[in-house]
């Protein structure tokens, strides 16, 4: 029953960031309709920048550590994001969705060699902030307090952007935006400067997604490359563009894939592959999407 439980917390943490990832993903599809295939690539910067933040980064003798990485690496990153949507990005919009998931694809694999040569492809580590350290004995198994952290953290996160996009004035700007921007334009709302705050917000997520994950999983270039493919499996299986969809399914998967890897661990690393294929066959629009 231990191994059991402790395969169910490895599934709930690794759904916790296929969540995270995913809802960034389907913010961006679903109001922007780019395939991002940087995202992978915006994870790892967030996980580097927390990495570049404990090494080197002290203000007035005070050590800037983890704490710290949460907010600096998402804003990081995100300034990042704004760079490439208004350079690379804007010019595509009008466009077929292929010519947007190439660049993104293209410029992935860029962020990816440059820091893959700079650092090789080794894993650095991160420690654990020593407030979050140690457990809770539950029983029937040993939670640590930071996976338990990372779990209610990314839950917070993700329901907190779906009630702003479903539920507040601005979300209600944002969706309009996407669906009608001239008429929301007539309205004196900046419907570029919206698009380009939204990338940015996508952005931010899989950075401070990263942030989270690089003490767990260690600091590497090749992390988002590792878990992008899965992520975009999630969002499919949801349904693109569907926030509830990317939390839903990230969490859910993230549950099967651990029960998988304790019943049958040879079918541990395929088996989200096997449902978004049983999914695309039945709802071709995902579980939580919508036919267009």
């Amino acid at each position: 029953m231990q191994a059991l439980f402790g395969q169910l917390l490895v599934g709930l943490i690794n759904g916790a960031f296929y969540a995270m990832l995913s809802l960034g993903l389907a913010v961006i599809f679903g109001l922007l309709n780019i395939i991002n295939f940087t995202h992978g690539a915006l994870y790892m910067l967030g996980a580097f920048c927390a990495w570049f933040i404990l090494q080197s980064v002290h203000i007035g003798g005070f050590h800037l550590g983890y704490w710290s990485s949460l907010i600096i690496a998402p804003i990081v990153v995100g300034a990042f994001g704004i760079l490439i949507e208004r350079t690379m990005l804007k010019r595509l919009y009008k466009l077929d969705h292929l010519y947007g998931l190439l660049l993104t694809f293209g410029l992935a694999l860029v962020i990816q060699g440059v820091f893959r040569n700079e650092f090789g492809s080794s894993g650095m580590p991160y420690d654990i902030p020593p407030l979050l350290t140690g457990g809770f004995n539950l029983g029937f198994m040993f939670l640590p307090l930071y996976r338990g952290w990372v779990v209610v953290a990314s839950l917070v996160v993700c329901f907190a952007t779906w009630y702003v996009i479903e539920r507040t004035k601005l979300g209600s700007y944002l969706r309009a935006g996407t669906e009608n921007p001239a008429l929301v334009q007539a309205f004196g709302i900046n419907v570029p400067l919206m698009v380009t705050l939204t990338f940015a917000f996508g952005a931010a997520l899989a950075a401070l997604a990263g942030v989270m994950a690089a003490p767990i999983y260690q600091v590497s270039p090749m992390m988002g490359a590792d878990i992008i493919i899965v992520v975009f499996a999630v969002v499919v299986i949801g349904g693109m563009g569907s926030i509830m969809g990317a939390i839903v399914t990230g969490f859910s998967l993230g549950i099967i894939e651990g029960l998988t890897k304790y019943f049958y661990p040879e079918a541990s690393t395929t088996v989200i592959f096997v449902i978004m294929v049983i999914v695309l066959m039945l709802k071709p629009a995902g579980l939580f999407g919508k036919e267009r």
